[in-house]
């Protein structure tokens, strides 16, 4: 005859009274407050260069440059970043701090050289753009007598021309997004087309990124598409809010959402101040 199965021991406290059995009390990490339209905006710039290798990144405003050092820090740890003058920096600040570490020197001839042999990627600013990616950023109205004059041409057309340049839109409107430039200063796809070879072979845009989504010119004609919506957006606004006819494909995924890892780097390492909220509003 088997004798009867013990009975499992009930862990006791120190003195000696039964410790109920309960639920642990370690809590588990805080749930990352949502993304906000400007950590959506950041990290669709971020992913302009991803893989991007050994190339300068040439980010013109806020959110651009925060999106650089976000790729940076995830996935193109050999993006070079500048202290918009003269250097090399081989950390990662906070937008707008100076506590940066010399990686190296980029005195302005090797910089012009980065640009004419592709090693660069800009992504710059754009009052006007059309359907083929011509930029205008010089003035409104007839060149002759415009209506309110701008930055002027600047290094747009040799931007276009050498090395692969998007843009950033912090507010889109038809007022931006036009029919016609009124003067072209970066290059669009159509101008270089019309130039010949000796335009084409560097020209690429790779991406258009404003507050209501992602923009490529990934069609026959080089004409912009509507790559991704933002979360919250819909087609519709984007096609209200554009001054030409846009190519939307049948389906239209959103905007990656940002990892935890990547709204924590933006939000406490790059920008803890906050600045992406006042370029981008919601």
């Amino acid at each position: 005859m088997s004798s009867p199965s013990p009975t499992p021991s009930t862990p006791s406290s120190p003195s000696g009274s039964a410790t109920p059995s309960t639920p642990s009390t370690l809590s588990a990490p805080p749930t990352p407050t949502p993304a906000t339209r400007a950590e959506y905006c950041a990290l669709a710039c971020a992913e302009a260069w991803r893989d991007a290798g050994e190339v300068l990144a040439s980010p013109m405003g806020t959110v651009p440059s925060i999106g650089a050092r976000l790729a940076r820090l995830t996935f193109s740890p050999d993006l070079l970043l500048t202290d918009g003058e003269a250097l090399l920096i081989g950390d990662v600040p906070a937008v707008g701090a100076r506590a940066e570490v010399t990686e190296g020197w980029l005195p302005y001839r090797q910089h012009l050289a980065l640009v004419a042999t592709g090693r660069r990627h800009v992504m710059m600013g754009a009052s006007q753009i059309d359907r083929f990616g011509n930029q205008n950023i010089s003035c409104v109205g007839e060149w002759s007598r415009p209506d309110r004059q701008l930055l002027g041409v600047r290094g747009a057309p040799i931007n276009t021309l050498n090395n692969p340049t998007s843009y950033w839109v912090p507010r889109h409107s038809p007022r931006t997004f036009v029919e016609r430039v009124d003067m072209v200063c970066g290059v669009g796809y159509d101008r270089a087309a019309a130039a010949g070879p000796s335009a084409t072979r560097y020209h690429r845009i790779p991406e258009v990124i404003s507050d209501l989504g992602v923009f490529d010119f990934a069609t026959p004609d080089h004409s912009m598409r509507l790559r991704s919506l933002h979360p919250g957006v819909t087609v519709e606004q984007v096609r209200e809010a554009t001054g030409f006819e846009l190519t939307v494909p049948p389906e239209v995924p959103y905007t990656r959402e940002p990892t935890a890892a990547e709204l924590r780097l933006i939000r406490e390492v790059i920008d803890p101040r906050g600045l992406r909220d006042r370029e981008v509003r919601t």
